[in-house]
């Protein structure tokens, strides 16, 4: 964010403690004193009005980057995203465009309870006219950020809460993009393909590493990095090579991310395939946990992840 203020005037920041407190996880950190109150906007608590504001400005042909503080808060807000930004550009016959980037941190996993601990993507990878970006590392954060920012789309731009403080990269100080709709194999693989995105990418890769270590299976690790648009070609190829699929997100399993890529899989590679389609999901329960007991219990993890591909490696 601080490169893309520095490289384009348009670009601005605002939400909730964005700028003398740096924002609550200290994503804009400093930013104030370099840009000044004028391009990094402390609002009120109202949701609904900083989603408005933002694309209304961005409708003027600024390039706003609204941050919600939890996805649990962004409820008030659906209608301008859902309602509004997503139609602009196809209700106008391409005459508005809508160049806003939302940043939304989201998931559990640090014992946040039942309203700061959501799981939001479902909705928006549900509705035409977002892109939905949740990257896994800070490699892959920072040139699929700015790939957004310079979008003269709407893009929701989902941050894995936990992955703040947990994920480590090296990220090159130089300007790059990342382009927005294709995956990336984070590991390679022959047996079984498992596909994710966000944290739990790096639970699969322990689960793979797990497997390969025993001589169980070798297991290709698939990195959605954008769920919509959905990079279904690199999804496919892997299935076609190895034979079984196993999907897994923290979201509830009903209606999820991984409903559409069994259903892709299911009819685009129902031939290859040799087992049937694994998912290791959330289930459908309101909201997450505050106990850690319970909120174990509602997460995937390796654990779960390496159970479930032993049993397809077995099928």
């Amino acid at each position: 964010m601080w490169e893309e203020m520095q490289r384009d005037e348009s670009v601005f920041v605002m939400g909730e403690d964005v700028g003398y407190r740096g924002g609550v996880f200290l994503a804009t950190q400093g930013f104030i004193e370099e840009f000044g109150p004028e391009r990094v906007i402390d609002t009120p608590l109202a949701e609904a009005s900083i989603m408005g504001i933002a694309l209304g400005a961005s409708f003027r042909g600024l390039r706003p980057i609204p941050e919600v503080e939890f996805a649990d808060f962004l409820w008030p807000a659906v209608n301008q995203l859902i309602g509004e930004a997503a139609r602009a550009c196809y209700g106008t016959d391409g005459k508005v465009n809508a160049p806003v980037t939302i940043r939304i941190p989201y998931g559990g996993g640090i014992r946040g309870g039942l309203f700061h601990s959501q799981n939001v993507e479902a909705i928006f990878f549900h509705t035409p006219g977002l892109k939905v970006v949740a990257p896994a590392t800070p490699y892959d954060a920072k040139g699929l950020l700015k790939s957004a920012i310079r979008d003269n789309n709407p893009v929701v731009f989902l941050e894995h809460k936990k992955t703040y403080r947990l994920v480590r990269g090296d990220v090159p100080d130089e300007d790059y993009v990342l382009p927005i709709g294709k995956a990336e194999v984070k590991r390679p693989g022959k047996n079984i393909t498992v596909v994710s995105y966000g944290l739990m990418i790096h639970y699969c890769l322990e689960a793979a590493e797990q497997l390969a270590s025993e001589g169980v299976a070798q297991v290709e690790v698939v990195d959605l990095r954008t769920l919509k648009p959905l990079d279904t070609e690199t999804v496919l190829e892997s299935v076609k090579k190895t034979g079984k699929l196993l999907i897994v997100h923290e979201d509830n399993i009903t209606g999820g991310v991984g409903s559409e890529i069994a259903a892709l899989a299911a009819d685009q590679a129902f031939d290859y395939l040799d087992a049937p389609i694994g998912r290791v999901c959330g289930p459908d329960v309101p909201t997450m946990p505050f106990a850690q007991t319970l909120e174990d219990a509602y997460m995937p993890s390796t654990q779960k992840i390496a159970e479930a591909l032993r049993n397809l490696a077995a099928y």
